[in-house]
């Protein structure tokens, strides 16, 4: 067997299902091995966008992912997805073939670029260690991070030997802390009168959601979330959603109103405390991390835990004994929340005109008519608190948020690979039209692959990242567009489109849906725009 035959055939023992990528000359081999192997390969029109699909698919399926790449120009095509993956620990495998004289055309430094971007990086430094190599880069991406594995060509070509041994993965045990730290983390816990949990990405890891479910119903504590966690508590009476900008008055007030704040495997950082602002001069500030040199990083902190969240919720909610607290759930908290805790339900002036239509109308209206089983996916842009706030998702996996590189663009992708993730729910991508644009090769993939994707394209003709800041004298043309006929080029790629100016235009949406549709519909939306959001002042802030 050729090393690049068995790169495939490891990576599909090791557990890998799913590999994204475009297919050249040098990823060809290992790719059809892997295929050959009963593994699953999605190609993408773009390497760029094959990296979002694989970031997403990853990410709403909690599988270590593939994406294949062609040496050179193949990789650095997709970088930008690959330093948002790296960005938000995704667990993400980019097995790419490596030109290694410097005489080639493909020739650069991968693993160079690859640490510049916090990505891993494992070469397979020859067939002896070809098996070794491609486990150990699985091995490192299934604790939560993205790799880069460097397939030299040359090393593709050679046989293995005869004694090399299966894959083998040895699971570690996670850190738990001491009971120092437990103890102090017990005493926090039933001394407060008004803890709030916050849970980040780190608290997606197998078993934690319930571990903090059990733990705040013993301490009286509230639930929310960071964005990248959106949805993980919905089913439970003391949810308040997100924590930061994308917090409702209600959970704002509550949180800021926190005598202890815990974050579960979140960073606490600027955009999930909203620059500190949510944690009141009185509030006690706990973090608890499987990373150790995530502790008080954004932020001072009262007590930092090193340890894994299941294991150190699962250690407190024992040490507590019988211990039980009521803390922040009292009936008129409960009141309040039931009754005013969704965005849909905070009151505002519809801002619509006759040609364009107010964005919350629109967001909130498509909310109504979608099925409770969904998977939403945001782009980045001045857009991006519309869906995030007034589309309701059913859990963790049901919200794909790339915001890590704040980059314009992989909204369209990341869509695709979430869709592929949770096949059993309808699929929704919210972008700008700028950021549609800039990625709107992937429709193709989308057409392809035959999915109901409604794609919800917030069109205000502008980057308005650019438009809202510069408010002054300046010239803004470089900023603004006419006015791009979304829905007529969407047809042309093969989707169902609707152009929307007005509330009524809106019906469209529910008939395709009614319809048990096998291709996208678009959603060319004329969007009233005028003023930056609240996430965009604090983007241009920092």
């Amino acid at each position: 067997m050729y090393v690049r035959d068995a790169i495939g055939r490891t990576l599909h023992e090791l557990g890998v299902r799913t590999a994204f990528g475009v297919v050249g000359s040098g990823n060809f081999h290992y790719t059809n091995a892997f295929t050959a192997a009963g593994g699953r390969f999605v190609a993408a029109r773009h390497e760029g966008g094959a990296a979002s699909m694989a970031d997403g698919y990853a990410r709403m399926s909690g599988e270590v992912t593939v994406l294949s790449l062609h040496q050179g120009c193949g990789y650095t095509n997709s970088l930008t997805g690959v330093a948002e993956a790296a960005k938000s620990n995704t667990p993400l495998l980019v097995v790419t073939a490596e030109a290694t004289t410097p005489m080639s055309n493909f020739f650069i430094d991968q693993a160079a670029i690859a640490e510049g971007l916090g990505a891993r990086t494992v070469r397979v430094r020859s067939a002896a260690s070809a098996v070794a190599d491609v486990t150990e880069a699985y091995r490192l991406a299934a604790q939560g991070r993205t790799v880069v594995l460097n397939v030299p060509i040359d090393v593709q070509d050679e046989l293995l030997p005869d004694d090399q041994v299966a894959p083998r993965v040895v699971d570690v045990a996670l850190p738990r802390p001491s009971d120092g730290e437990l103890a102090q983390l017990v005493e926090l816990l039933t001394t407060a009168e008004r803890p709030v949990f916050v849970a980040g990405r780190g608290a997606r890891s197998a078993g934690a959601k319930e571990a903090l479910a059990a733990l705040a119903d013993r301490t009286g504590a509230l639930l929310a979330t960071s964005a990248v966690s959106k949805g993980m508590f919905r089913e439970h009476d003391w949810s308040i959603d997100v924590s930061g900008g994308f917090s409702t008055p209600l959970a704002a007030e509550l949180i800021s109103d926190a005598d202890l704040i815990v974050g579960w495997g979140c960073a606490l950082n600027m955009w999930t405390m909203r620059h500190g602002k949510l944690i009141g001069d009185d509030a006690r500030v706990v973090q608890v991390d499987l990373d150790p040199a995530a502790l008080g990083r954004t932020r001072p902190i009262d007590l930092g835990l090193w340890g894994g969240i299941a294991e150190t919720a699962h250690a407190a909610t024992t040490a507590l004994g019988h211990i039980s607290r009521t803390g922040y759930r009292t009936s008129e908290i409960a009141e309040r929340i039931r009754t005013g805790l969704r965005w849909n339900d905070v009151p505002y002036t519809d801002a619509s005109t006759e040609t364009e239509i107010d964005p919350r109308i629109l967001t909130s209206e498509i909310d109504t008519m979608l099925p409770a089983e969904r998977v939403v996916s945001v782009d980045s842009g001045n857009f991006l608190g519309f869906p995030s706030m007034f589309l309701d998702v059913p859990d963790e996996y049901g919200f794909c948020f790339t915001q890590a590189f704040q980059s314009v663009g992989l909204g369209l992708a990341t869509a695709i690979g979430a869709a592929l993730a949770q096949p059993t729910r309808l699929p929704v991508a919210g972008c700008s039209d700028g950021g549609f644009l800039m990625g709107i090769s992937e429709l193709d993939t989308a057409v392809r692959l035959g999915l109901p994707l409604l794609v919800i394209v917030y069109n205000d003709s502008q980057y308005g990242a650019e438009v809202h800041h510069f408010t002054g004298d300046e010239d803004l043309t470089t900023v603004t567009f006419p006015d791009t006929d979304i829905a007529a080029i969407a047809k042309g790629f093969g989707c169902d489109s609707l152009t929307v100016r007005r509330r009524e235009d809106l019906a469209a949406v529910k008939t395709w849906l009614d319809a048990e549709p096998a291709r996208p519909l678009v959603v060319d939306a004329k969007t009233v725009s005028n003023e930056g959001s609240w996430w965009l002042v604090e983007a241009f802030g920092h």
